[in-house]
């Protein structure tokens, strides 16, 4: 691909409806075979006005999808202790088949006690420790739902990484570096790269796919992208503003996700996926 011609876009709204309409159609045939309707529950701690507009979004997909959504609203004071008691709760909840816990849960709280309090049958976020390292050994469990939705993003697009030199910027529990290991699981290489890495750009420049997930608007230059790389954008900042300068980036790359309308939907859609498929094992209904 020559500097001039501009990337194909990664269509990350097409995708995730696709994916939720066979969520939809899955979570039909099981309320038919056996009369249960998956059930997404959402904890929410304060009233954070991002925090409340997405639990609201995912609440939103559920019902479209079919899955019912059981929403506990906890107030801003409430300590480590009442969250991860509230989480054990609805962990040992029949009726509920995956919970989410919105984060972030405020500085006061153990966000990490918090989330290992969900069980990880139902951990259908993927934010357990149990669920990293299942992921990471290729066990059965739920990964992490952005990396899980930029995995299907570059299946979609028939990018094969094997042998690929892969380039992960940021480190976070939740995106950063489950995406990296979903990488090396298929054969990348991968460099994970961090707000203290030493030379970026030099980094990147070699990267045959990058994905950026740091969360500073336009960290990744765009003439630092390698001409016919493969980039996925997963931060989103005021203005809706990535994590790489797109248009820069898109006169170099082969495949670029749009910011909005790339990774973000699919996060979701993998959301409502895995809550279906919590439901189905926990039902001993998988695989029939």
């Amino acid at each position: 691909m020559s500097q001039t011609q501009t990337a194909r876009l990664m269509d990350g709204v097409g995708l995730a409806r696709r994916i939720v309409e066979e969520t939809s159609s899955k979570a039909a045939e099981l309320a038919r075979r056996v009369g249960v309707t998956p059930c997404l529950a959402t904890v929410l701690v304060g009233e954070d006005p991002a925090s409340v507009t997405y639990v609201r979004m995912k609440r939103a997909r559920c019902a479209k999808a079919g899955i019912e959504s059981r929403h506990v609203s906890l107030p801003a004071t409430t300590t480590t202790a009442e969250l991860v008691e509230t989480l054990q709760s609805l962990s040992q909840d029949a009726g509920v088949h995956g919970i989410l816990l919105q984060h972030p849960v405020g500085p006061h709280i153990d966000e990490r006690a918090a989330f290992e309090a969900i069980a990880p049958e139902k951990d259908v976020d993927g934010v357990t420790m149990r669920s990293f390292g299942a992921m990471s050994f290729g066990l059965p469990g739920f990964a992490s739902c952005t990396p899980g939705g930029i995995m299907r993003l570059l299946d979609e697009y028939e990018v094969d990484l094997a042998g690929q030199r892969a380039v992960v910027v940021g480190r976070s529990a939740i995106l950063g570096k489950p995406v990296g290991m979903l990488l090396l699981a298929r054969d990348a290489t991968v460099t994970y790269c961090h707000s203290r890495t030493t030379d970026l750009a030099a980094i990147v420049q070699e990267a045959d796919v990058v994905v950026a997930a740091v969360g500073r608007p336009r960290l990744v230059r765009g003439e630092d992208i390698k001409p016919g790389a493969v980039v996925i954008d997963a931060g989103y900042n005021p203005g809706n503003v990535g994590d790489v300068d797109f248009d820069t980036a898109r006169t170099r790359a082969r495949l670029i996700t749009p910011v909005p309308g790339g990774v973000g939907p699919m996060t979701i859609a993998v959301l409502l996926a895995q809550t279906v498929d919590a439901a189905s094992i926990q039902l001993g209904l998988a695989g029939r």
